[in-house]
């Protein structure tokens, strides 16, 4: 039988704190460094001289072992932790209260207001990726430890360690990833007070850190509308391409299939952004050294390759921007195989092509993406094509 450690000081009890906080159910944050909360716990059970239980020491004998960087990790905690014993206590009463408003400002950004916006269809099947229930990414702990362990804090205050201060710093405030499902749109309040609407079949992660907001758009579109913070820019990744803005209304598109498949499509309805090419997965969001940005203004879209390679930049209605939020989709010279695939984006059309021939005709004009029925029905006016219906499928096969 283990017997709890006696607690004789404020710096003990704070030690307690410490480690309960640490060792709770749930204490690491999405993203956050496994090693150094490691490391941050077992420093905690260490400092206050009191012996570890047999268990205790076998379990730090075996962590210390499976990794020579867990030894490394925790005397630079311990050093840490020697230091903010070592105080005075008016300044340890001011790093505490420091570090707990910032807990404060944390718990004032509440969870995300994220409600369904209105679906396009009434008849959406689930997509594999289905949409998950968003929620804040939220953590505790004592305040000797906010969020991050407390060898940053007392590195930033305590000497001058600025490799501590740029860790502290990279780390979010908050981080969530959100999916939707087919023909279902997902409206989402940020804790920053931006706004993003999530189209169908799209996925993105948020993060939001003390120094910028970074939104990486995995697959999809959205439309964002970007509360205005000098100090904090607003970032989209999507591929090998980086949106910047300070406040402004834009939305953003990277798909694998569907209209420009491949490519990422930036338009612009209000205010001012600036898009540039990153690297790859190796320098994800650092701008290329020497690649062209292009600034974009209201009533402006640019198509990024693949690659990130920019053309050049297009007027467009502002109007238009989006077009998919109200339920419309417009086509440009578009193949008839994205234009079928974007319509399933939303629904099952129950429509097929198979001939390359005929995938590949060019269409154009603005439908609403709730009926496909109406597209293929217009089909044989636009295209010479006929539609041929057998079990269920209609198929889209050349005229005679």
């Amino acid at each position: 039988m283990t017997l709890p450690r006696p607690i004789t000081t404020d710096a003990d009890r704070q030690d307690a704190a410490d480690e309960a906080a640490l060792g709770a159910p749930g204490a690491l944050a999405p993203g956050q460094d496994a090693l150094a909360w490691e490391a941050a716990l077992w420093a905690t059970r260490r400092s206050s001289g009191q012996p570890l239980s047999a268990e205790q020491a076998a379990a730090l004998a075996a962590w210390l072992a499976a990794d020579p960087a867990h030894a490394q990790a925790l005397a630079a905690l311990e050093h840490s932790h020697s230091r903010l014993r070592a105080m005075p206590q008016a300044l340890q009463h001011a790093l505490r209260a420091g570090l707990e408003r910032e807990k404060e400002q944390l718990q004032a950004a509440t969870e995300p207001s994220v409600q369904p916006a209105e679906p396009y269809t009434t008849a959406a099947r689930p997509h594999p990726a289905a949409a998950q229930r968003p929620r804040a990414s939220r953590w505790s702990a004592s305040p000797w430890l906010p969020n991050l362990g407390m060898a940053a804090a007392v590195l930033a205050l305590v000497g001058g360690g600025w490799l501590g201060w740029s860790y502290w710093r990279s780390q979010p405030l908050f981080s969530e990833h959100y999916a939707t499902q087919r023909g279902q749109p997902l409206q989402v309040r940020l804790p920053d007070g931006s706004q993003m609407l999530l189209d169908a079949v799209s996925q993105a992660q948020v993060q939001l850190f003390r120094g910028r907001r970074e939104v990486n758009l995995v697959e999809g579109q959205a439309l964002f509308h970007a509360k205005p913070d000098a100090q904090r820019p607003f970032e989209v990744l999507a591929g090998h391409t980086k949106v910047t803005v300070l406040g402004t209304k834009f939305s953003v598109r990277h798909t694998r299939a569907g209209l420009d498949a491949g490519q990422t499509v930036v338009e612009v309805e209000s205010g001012r952004v600036r898009v540039a090419q990153v690297g790859d997965d190796g320098n994800a969001g650092q701008t290329l050294a020497g690649a062209a940005a292009v600034d974009l203004v209201a009533g402006q879209r640019v198509t990024a390759q693949a690659e990130g390679s920019l053309e050049a930049p297009q007027a467009l209605p502002v109007g238009n921007v989006a077009a998919w939020r109200k339920g419309r989709v417009n086509f440009q010279d578009a193949p008839l195989a994205q234009a079928l695939a974007e319509f399933e984006r939303y629904g099952d059309t129950g429509l097929v092509v198979r001939d390359p021939a005929v995938a590949a005709m060019r269409v154009g004009g603005s439908f609403d993406l709730r009926e496909a029925s109406s597209f293929a029905q217009a089909l044989p006016l636009l295209l010479p094509v006929r539609l041929k219906t057998a079990g269920g499928v209609t198929e889209i096969v050349k005229a005679r």
